[in-house]
């Protein structure tokens, strides 16, 4: 089985006593790519140096969190599209979007940077990468007005399956990751049983939202088996037939440089 882990945190610190060997355990359980994400300035520049010295594994999206949202200012946007254009490795503006969770007061200042970044991905042509807690509708409607004209992905979904035919509409793919894993999961399970094929990723979101049976420990590429595994049984289907079709899709979202063998 041949996976694509759309979207991971290997730079975070909690990697840093081990980073070659969880990357490696990814490779033994069929972990063929990940997509980094770099979320600040800081992390941009270590997920870059990621896949500068991991090319052929590792791809980044780049863009500010929305909990970054209030520290951005018009020349960090500048700044932000000079390093997409550096280099071939950054194939998505990502992860972009609001969180209402932690901060619900900077709601207006998170929906400013969101639009700015999506403004920025129409320009540069790529795909983007959603970041939504707490605050799906407006995230929709954000989506809905300024539009994902080379689309993008709901990163770990959270929604129901209403929520995932809205996403559907605009062109965008869906990415679940460890919560679905879990036993009482229900309206998640339901929306991953009924998106088609077609439209979905898996990931980790390393090193956070472990998988059951991990759950309290730090979460790792390795682990995107596991939530292959549970879609497939989810929808009545070989693991090798999710994994063949979300890393196939990822290429196509994400482009060439993920089709690699």
């Amino acid at each position: 089985m041949r996976l694509i882990d759309s979207h991971a945190h290997v730079t975070a610190p909690a990697f840093d006593a081990d980073r070659s060997a969880v990357l490696q355990r990814a490779r033994d359980v069929g972990v063929r790519h990940l997509i980094e994400i770099g979320y600040n300035h800081d992390v941009m520049a270590r997920a870059l140096a990621l896949a500068d010295a991991e090319p052929a594994f590792v791809s980044v999206a780049l863009g500010f969190h929305p909990l970054d949202a209030t520290t951005v200012q018009h020349d960090d946007l500048a700044l932000l599209a000079a390093r997409v254009r550096a280099t071939s490795a950054a194939i998505a503006i990502g992860e972009i979007g609001l969180d209402y969770h932690h901060r619900p007061d900077s709601a207006p200042v998170q929906a400013q940077v969101f639009r700015e970044q999506l403004a920025l991905a129409r320009e540069l042509e790529l795909p983007v990468v959603i970041h939504t807690r707490e605050a799906h509708a407006d995230t929709l409607a954000i989506l809905q007005r300024d539009g994902v004209p080379f689309g993008g992905v709901m990163h770990s979904f959270s929604g129901d399956r209403a929520y995932a035919e809205e996403c559907l509409a605009l062109g965008m793919l869906i990415s679940f990751s460890g919560p679905l894993t879990f036993p009482r999961s229900h309206t998640l399970h339901a929306a991953a049983a009924a998106v088609p094929l077609a439209s979905i990723l898996v990931e980790t979101d390393a090193p956070y939202l472990a998988p059951q049976g991990l759950r309290g420990r730090r979460n790792e590429p390795a682990a995107v088996r596991l939530v292959a595994e549970q879609l497939a049984r989810l929808r009545g289907i070989a693991p090798e037939v999710v994994a063949e079709a979300t890393s196939a899709n990822a290429a196509r979202l994400f482009g060439d440089r993920l089709a690699a063998p």
